[in-house]
């Protein structure tokens, strides 16, 4: 068996944390599903600014929707729907077999909402109706003004992947939100049914650190934050008031960890999916780790309850003049600005192949 096929027995999800048009088309996706054990899909506007510029296959759409004055906005989300609806097809099977608890892709809001409480939870209903799949998450952004639109898009009964968090406090914050988006249905009278991911970010941590800790300390603060995060994570499960929910018939929030490919060439490729195999978690990760994991990884020790060494690394850091809150809320704001960067690049990227496009004809 595959170290992939190893770590989904052990009760970890593989998700891809990719989409492109090509891959749907060649059958690359279903062939992941059946030979490497990926379960699930995430998608953001860098991802889908490269699946566009750099293939045709969007072409005909483009001129096409371009053509009836489609906003670049508008277009996209068209673009990124009729690929994730193809998609999400292709993981019904297993959102069946699961009972919702796995199967799922993932498609973002606009990142020029990330403060803007109102229009984010506008534009996740709008885009959950629109995709009118079961098994589709809005991705919403835990910011101070996303969380209050993750409770409300939850109590609206739209599944939600909370992302860019950093830390065990950003974590816990979505928590709080999607529980008390649940507590709101029950209190409606209504089933308790809306899902969601808690996705942190971890190799941005160490990407954060490589030049400002010594040798020993180096690629090591993601996975402790990862672990951190885990045991808070853990707790929460166990607490009452989520038992209260349970008890309701509500499902878990389940932790996914992001960003895990490696960004350090000198550090093993597999380094952060060996490190943070966890059952009732998800780990998404580029298209490039997962083969590399299925090649030559090895699903070992799952994470401990108690956060294993977790504590002792990141007074580590601290100690080497790591303030590891101020560098959580920097991530988070660094990230927001990078998404809003890359959904720029996007949408110019879609004028500009619309406007050759009409040119050629």
């Amino acid at each position: 068996m595959k170290a992939t096929g190893q770590l989904h027995d052990l009760g970890q999800s593989l998700w891809l944390d990719d989409i492109t048009r090509d891959l749907l088309d060649s059958g690359g996706l279903q062939k992941l599903i059946d030979e490497l054990s990926v379960t699930g899909l995430t998608s953001n506007p860098s991802i889908f600014d490269h699946a566009i510029t750099h293939s045709d296959k969007y072409d005909n759409d483009i001129r096409k929707l371009r053509g009836g004055a489609l906003a670049a906005e508008a277009v996209f989300f068209e673009l990124a729907l009729a690929d994730l609806r193809r998609a999400a097809d292709l993981f019904v099977p297993i959102h069946r077999r699961t009972l919702g608890v796995d199967g799922w892709v993932s498609l973002e809001v606009s990142p020029t909402l990330a403060n803007d409480t109102a229009n984010t939870v506008k534009e996740a209903k709008r885009l959950h109706d629109k995709a009118a799949k079961p098994n589709l998450f809005i991705k919403i952004p835990g910011t101070a003004e996303g969380l209050p639109a993750i409770e409300e898009s939850i109590f609206a009964g739209v599944s939600v992947n909370v992302t860019l968090l950093f830390s065990r406090a950003g974590y816990l914050a979505a928590a709080d939100a999607y529980m008390a988006g649940l507590e709101r249905r029950i209190a409606a009278g209504v089933p308790p049914d809306s899902s969601s991911v808690a996705s942190v970010f971890i190799s941005r941590w160490d990407r954060a650190v490589a030049e400002k800790v010594p040798e020993p300390l180096r690629n090591r603060l993601g996975v402790a934050i990862g672990q951190q995060v885990y045991k808070a994570y853990c707790d929460v499960l166990a607490s009452d008031r989520w038992q209260r929910l349970a008890n309701c018939g509500a499902r878990p929030q389940r932790l996914l960890f992001a960003s895990t490919g490696v960004k350090d060439p000198k550090a093993v490729d597999t380094l952060y999916v060996t490190a943070l195999a966890a059952p009732n978690t998800v780990n998404t990760m580029p298209e490039g780790t997962l083969r590399a994991f299925a090649e030559h990884g090895a699903a070992g020790a799952v994470l401990a309850r108690d956060g294993g060494d977790c504590e002792q690394v990141i007074a580590a850091h601290g100690r080497a003049g790591i303030d590891v809150d101020a560098l959580a809320a920097k991530l988070q704001v660094d990230g927001a600005k990078a998404f809003v960067d890359s959904w720029q690049d996007l949408l110019a990227a879609i004028d500009s192949k619309g406007s050759k496009l009409r040119a050629t004809g």
